[in-house]
């Protein structure tokens, strides 16, 4: 099965790219690409840079040049909910814009013409372990980067059932659904609003603490898909 894995940041293909054999380089229009296998599957990974737009570019570039057959959005995000914690995992059952209005007779959250929730593959969803660490819900993206409480509790007024929040997820999903690939976004909490009285420095210090077992999840779901 050829599987595509999109992350944001360097330091999030920094810990992902070990748990690649065999790995190659390939580089499309300026944009770096890793091919490799984990597992029994073909997997294509690549860092597609901070944000919607580069979200949705770098998604539609692997997609058109490699067809994979599922799309896995990973990488950090910031807790939303008081029942996650750094270091918890969350799994996007599904995902929605908490920046999107596109005016009087429109949803909040939902491009005209396209779904409020872009839902992943239930069978993938099967499949995640029941772990006090792990937590399966609404993950929200958006271009902002939320370090208040304030911000969490407007993005709380839209969609109070939410876990997470980052800046990718969804715009990879709407790219995935136009294209008619399955998709799936799981995130390691980095960093929780109202938490702590600095987000900044508890984002910060995650970093130097986040160990390789951040894609233990990841190893495990890929396993049960071979």
């Amino acid at each position: 099965m050829t599987i595509a894995i999109i992350v944001a940041m360097r330091k999030e293909l920094d810990l992902l790219l070990p748990q690649l054999e065999e790995r190659q380089q390939h580089t499309i229009d300026g944009t770096e690409f890793h091919v490799g296998r984990m597992g029994q599957n073909h997997v294509v990974a690549m860092q597609c840079g901070i944000g919607k737009v580069n979200a949705a570019v770098g998604a539609l570039t692997l997609i058109n040049h490699f067809a994979p057959e599922l799309v896995i959005n990973t990488g950090v995000a910031g807790g939303a909910s008081k029942t996650v914690h750094v270091m918890d995992l969350v799994v996007g059952a599904r995902v929605a814009y908490h920046d999107v209005w596109c005016g009087p007779e429109s949803i909040y959250g939902a491009v005209n013409g396209l779904p409020l929730y872009y839902e992943a593959p239930s069978r993938v969803i099967g499949m995640i372990p029941q772990r006090d660490d792990i937590h399966v819900g609404l993950i929200c993206s958006g271009d902002q980067f939320i370090d208040t409480i304030e911000a969490v509790e407007r993005i709380q007024g839209h969609f109070p059932d939410a876990l997470a929040v980052d800046m990718e997820s969804c715009a990879i999903a709407q790219v995935c659904h136009l294209r008619g690939v399955p998709f799936l976004s799981m995130r390691v909490i980095s960093d929780s609003p109202g938490a702590s009285s600095d987000n900044t420095t508890q984002y910060n210090d995650f970093w130097q603490e986040a160990p390789a077992h951040t894609f233990a999840l990841l190893r495990d779901i890929l396993a049960r898909l071979q």
